[in-house]
């Protein structure tokens, strides 16, 4: 008895002293989100999950403390990615897969996709519907048994028959079915309340429409309104009553006026908007997440015979031929923009490629990288804890070599990953 009292106690003494494990990191150069600003010869201390104290200098280490070289980096906030669709990734197989994989599979690939989004630097993604599985990541990235960033997810879009998010599009009829609230396909208000609750009940942290046809679906309309403004301002209500908030998938004008006056928080990719459409978004304060990394790989795979179905070739066009205009009317607008890529639709991974294009369309180097920690970190209702360098914050860090503020593409060379604490990358 007092061996296994003794062992017990060994244990205990040994987990303390591995939650106060102390690391410093000494940083060449730190971005400060708050402020916009790039600090040189920095020291950022970490212990446990936490981030203890920033200081000038670099910090001399005491007995047991463990120091990391980044003193030829720039160090930064994890990055956050409001978009991302973590259960697959482009192919041309992508339309068959649904019918040739299981559950498994998907998981698998899911898996392995969390993994390289993490390596990538993104330390948060916010994943905007799958089959499900995307629930069970995130449980198990939670609990350790799976390497990958913080996942915050809407599990299944919601859509209306047909419609962008409609699973059987493109099905034989008698494939088709009549799917209904539980498979995220609504037609009315009330159907709008059940599906909400449906995700609530399956485990999601957050709510995903599209407000208008999609690109990619096996559907004509790649633009029209899809819901009703009944329709959305019932899920954006039952959504806040059981705390989440909701996002828009939107290409079009109508579609994204609808759910810009029925409180959504973000529209996702708004590839058409207007003038009018951009004040709407700030009287309403919206947010706007351009997903331009998919929209250029979209066109350029477009030219691959045989990629995507015959019937999503011109919606791919029509958009192409819009949106780089829409963008730097957004840009010059001063609509408030939150950093996503609609990673999946390209490959996992390319996800920094985003800020190239965010500097390439008007936005500066400093904005593209505030718009994927502080400010994503406001829109996910985690302020205090993400998104910043500072005392008390989550130790979600990562390094890049070179200096992004001259030379962006820098954003795709992470060589130093930290997320909770956890070093995955050094």
């Amino acid at each position: 008895m007092k061996k296994i009292v003794l062992f017990l106690f060994v244990l205990f003494i040994s987990s303390i002293s591995f939650a106060q494990e102390t690391t410093l990191l000494h940083c060449g150069r730190l971005i400060d989100t708050e402020s916009g600003t790039v600090r040189t010869e920095q020291t950022i201390t970490v212990q446990g999950n936490k981030i203890i104290s920033i200081d000038n200098g670099y910090t001399q280490p005491k007995k047991d403390q463990i120091v990391i070289d980044l003193t030829s980096k720039t160090v930064m906030p994890g990055l956050i990615d409001m978009h991302v669709h973590i259960e697959g990734e482009t192919s041309p197989k992508r339309y068959i897969e649904p019918f040739t994989k299981n559950e498994a599979d998907v998981a698998y690939t899911a898996a392995e996709i969390a993994e390289r989004t993490l390596m990538a630097g993104f330390t948060t993604v916010r994943d905007l519907g799958g089959s499900g599985v995307n629930v069970s990541l995130r449980n198990a990235i939670n609990k350790g048994t799976v390497d990958g960033p913080r996942i915050f997810t809407a599990e299944k879009a919601i859509g209306t028959t047909g419609g962008h998010a409609d699973p059987t599009n493109g099905y034989k009829k008698d494939l088709m079915g009549d799917p209904g609230p539980a498979e995220g396909v609504i037609n009315s208000p009330a159907d709008a309340r059940k599906a909400v609750r449906q995700r609530y009940k399956n485990g999601a942290d957050l709510i995903k429409i599209t407000a208008t046809g999609g690109v990619l679906s096996v559907s004509k309309n790649g633009v029209n309104p899809q819901f009703t403004q009944e329709e959305i301002n019932e899920i954006v209500k039952t959504a806040k009553e059981y705390g989440m908030s909701v996002a828009a998938h939107a290409h079009g004008i109508e579609g994204m006026q609808r759910a810009i006056k029925g409180g959504v928080t973000t529209i996702e990719h708004g590839s058409l908007m207007d003038k009018e459409t951009a004040s709407l978004m700030k009287q309403y304060d919206t947010y706007l997440v351009p997903t331009l990394s998919a929209g250029r790989y979209v066109r350029q795979q477009a030219d691959i015979p045989g990629y995507y179905p015959d019937i999503i070739i011109p919606k791919i066009m029509k958009v192409d031929a819009g949106i780089r205009q829409t963008m730097k009317m957004v840009a010059e607008e001063g609509v408030n923009i939150a950093f996503g890529t609609d990673a999946g639709v390209f490959p996992h991974g390319d996800n920094a490629k985003e800020f190239i294009y965010m500097v390439e369309t008007g936005w500066s180097e400093m904005f593209s990288i505030q718009s994927a920690t502080i400010t994503n970190a406001k829109v996910l209702d985690m302020q205090g804890k993400l998104g910043e360098l500072k005392e008390g914050y989550l130790a979600d860090i990562i390094a890049v070599d070179g200096n992004p503020i001259k030379d962006i593409s820098t954003m795709t060379k992470v060589s130093f990953v930290m997320k909770n604490g956890i070093i995955y990358k050094e």
